[in-house]
């Protein structure tokens, strides 16, 4: 891949974390006391999760497509299914809908979603009709529950159209948010008590895809950015889809480098490990024509490498 004015990593120095394809693999995180690997299938609707050690991946089949998980701080997950916000208290276990976000499930679900640093899970969706720009990024707030109060949920952003790219910068005073078929990410000032949003901004925005763009011809088209993730300096990384690369943001919005991927679509990035030091990337393959699998036979697979600059940890769900 080439780049104008950034360096470009290299694809060969990914691994493939096992081998189980997906066919649109999203929201990575490393569970940090299981020191295991988990992620969904959103249209295999299943939730997956690895022991990267053993090499082995356990799946679980859920009843309608998975947008979006997060480890709950009380055990089990939470999880942001097409038809509500749900919790589980154990893998496998049984599912209870605790939350459900006012938009037509025939033309909307929920997409990429994580927890902020005070236990709420924030939820972006897509407009399957994706004309309607009806998708809109919502905070659920289930702190108390479990004692009886109840679950509030707050629409904060609307206009979009598939809603990705959610991240916290380190000091938990910026949010960032994108659009992923407008090519843009944004950012906002954050109030962390408050769960509050203000000062809305570009952060960086991404050329389009070029009139003729054919997957086996090199245009110079580096995709569009999907989901992210945000490492202990602040810098942002964007799953970039159809680009094979991640887009590797400074806070300032400046593009530093386009790390190559041997995956065309590149999902959402994680850090995990123990000392949050791998990149996990989730791929996708649904929908991919049968001469880009051939060249690209890591498409659905998670991918991983090994960095100098160590991840934000998950942040896990209150209720």
């Amino acid at each position: 891949m080439s780049t104008s004015s950034a360096t470009s990593g290299h694809a060969a120095a990914w691994s493939v974390v096992a081998q189980h394809r997906c066919g649109l693999g999203e929201s990575p995180f490393w569970h940090p006391h299981e020191q295991q690997l988990y992620w969904v299938d959103i249209p295999g609707r299943q939730v997956l999760r690895a022991n990267i050690y053993m090499g082995t991946v356990e799946t679980w089949d859920m009843p309608s497509d998975p947008g979006c998980i997060a480890p709950a701080a009380s055990g089990g997950l939470v999880l942001a299914l097409r038809d509500g916000i749900y919790r589980a208290t154990e893998w496998r276990g049984a599912l209870t809908r605790i939350a459900t976000l006012p938009y037509d499930t025939a033309t909307m679900r929920a997409n990429d979603g994580q927890c902020d640093a005070l236990g709420r899970l924030w939820v972006g969706t897509i407009d399957e009709t994706k004309t309607a720009k009806t998708a809109a990024l919502f905070c659920i707030d289930a702190r108390g529950s479990r004692t009886g109060a109840a679950v509030q949920i707050t629409q904060h952003v609307v206009g979009a159209l598939t809603g990705n790219g959610l991240g916290w910068s380190p000091d938990k005073r910026t949010l960032y948010w994108a659009d992923t078929p407008t090519h843009t990410i944004r950012a906002w000032d954050f109030d962390l008590e408050a769960g509050s949003l203000s000062g809305e901004r570009p952060f960086a925005n991404t050329p389009p895809k070029p009139e003729g763009w054919a997957w086996n011809h090199s245009t110079g088209y580096h995709g569009r950015p999907d989901g992210a993730a945000i490492d202990s300096q602040g810098h942002y990384f964007a799953a970039m889809f159809e680009g094979h690369c991640l887009a590797h943001y400074a806070p300032t919005g400046e593009l530093v480098e386009h790390l190559d991927l041997p995956a065309l679509c590149p999902t959402m990035p994680c850090f995990g490990g123990e000392d949050l030091r791998t990149l996990y990337v989730t791929t996708a393959s649904k929908g991919r024509s049968e001469a880009e699998l051939l060249v690209y036979p890591a498409s659905g697979m998670v991918l991983s490498r090994r960095v100098e600059v160590p991840g934000l940890p998950v942040q896990c769900f209150v209720d």
